[in-house]
């Protein structure tokens, strides 16, 4: 994805020294307590600081301008919505987790290093269980982290609090969605509906819809400006989670920083998996129920699953969702509640991250 969009009034390189600089704040106080922890700290700042597209935290400070807010008086507004990268770090590092991921952002998952750790360090016990256990803890420590981030900010008290119960939403939907996704890989079927709705609430909602709100409630904004954010962000969300379905299918390893295919071998039930055996013919359905989930899937097999998704149609179903919310999404922007210069901004932002290679 190109960063271009992000580099306006260089915001990327200024959330990045924001989470930066309270990074370095919080590595000092683990410190204290143990010199142990050091790993920890260093494995949170290597993650957090080096990838990432920052698409939460511009969506959070668009939200903002787009409620009145200006670029002259925003440091305090950049450090707040910096929180929610840590929010999505945490959701990052769990899912890594549960999906028995072993990469991202092209390098080894924070379960995979510290299971790694064990092993050199000839550690007693099970090396994946102790991987599993540190990746739990670390990603329930940026969770910790975002709140402390946001609180200490230093916008008004008022500003926070009238921002909270949004950012309180938005945790809640995303661990919610979280459990409706491991029980989706567990079910024998999942509809097209049901895999749309785990993705709005795993990914729409906390990716665009909840950091709009929390960006305009931090500076005071309008209802009729949260229903158009929410009107925007939900369906952009959720074109976003759809063009992700696609990656995790046909995406460049070079470019996504996963191997070719994980989704398939993780058996994912996403909407694109969903339309396959809905519109399928026989064949390829028995052949995606045999093959959607095989964890030493080989090349040949991730070969084959692509042919029967194309084959059925849903490769192509899934771009048409995806241009319909697209467009749904950035002709509500058209009704005039967003200050002009931030929807032109989250219309060329909406584009940016639909059509996106990672």
């Amino acid at each position: 994805m190109s960063s271009s969009l992000l580099d306006r009034d260089g915001l990327r390189e200024r959330i990045a020294a924001e989470l930066a600089a309270f990074l370095a704040e919080r590595a000092a106080e683990l410190a204290e307590i143990s010199v142990e922890l050091d790993p920890v700290a260093t494995t949170i700042r290597s993650f957090v600081l080096n990838g990432g597209k920052r698409l939460r935290p511009a969506f959070g400070y668009w939200g903002w301008r787009g409620a009145g807010g200006t670029a002259t008086s925003d440091a305090a507004v950049v450090r707040a919505v910096a929180a929610l990268e840590l929010v999505h770090a945490c959701a990052l590092i769990h899912d890594d987790v549960m999906d028995g991921s072993a990469t991202r952002r092209g390098t080894a998952s924070v379960h995979e290093q510290f299971a790694d750790l064990h092993r050199s360090s000839a550690l007693a016990g099970s090396s994946t269980g102790f991987g599993r256990a540190a990746a739990i803890l670390i990603g329930d420590l940026t969770l910790v982290w975002a709140d402390e981030m946001l609180a200490a900010s230093g916008l008004p008290f008022q500003a926070v609090e009238r921002a909270r119960p949004a950012y309180d939403a938005m945790r809640t939907e995303v661990m919610a969605g979280q459990f409706l996704d491991v029980l989706a890989q567990v079910q024998p079927s999942v509809s097209a509906t049901r895999a749309l709705r785990v993705a709005r609430y795993k990914s729409a909602k906390y990716t665009v819809e909840r950091p709009l709100h929390v960006g305009g409630l931090l500076h005071g904004c309008s209802v009729a400006l949260l229903d158009c954010y929410s009107e925007y962000g939900v369906p952009v969300g959720e074109a976003f989670q759809l063009r992700d379905d696609l990656l995790g299918v046909y995406g460049d390893p070079g470019v996504t920083g996963k191997p070719a295919g994980d989704d398939l071998r993780e058996g994912k039930r996403t909407a694109l998996i969903a339309l396959t055996l809905e519109y399928g013919g026989a064949a390829d359905v028995a052949l995606v129920e045999r093959l959607l989930g095989d964890p030493l899937l080989d090349a040949a097999g991730v070969a084959a699953l692509r042919e029967a998704i194309e084959t059925s149609g849903a490769r192509r179903r899934v771009e048409t969702l995806i241009a319909e919310r697209l467009e749904q999404g950035v002709s509500a922007l058209e009704v005039g509640h967003v200050e002009p210069e931030a929807a032109a901004m989250l219309a060329e932002l909406a584009e940016m991250s639909t059509v996106r290679r990672a």
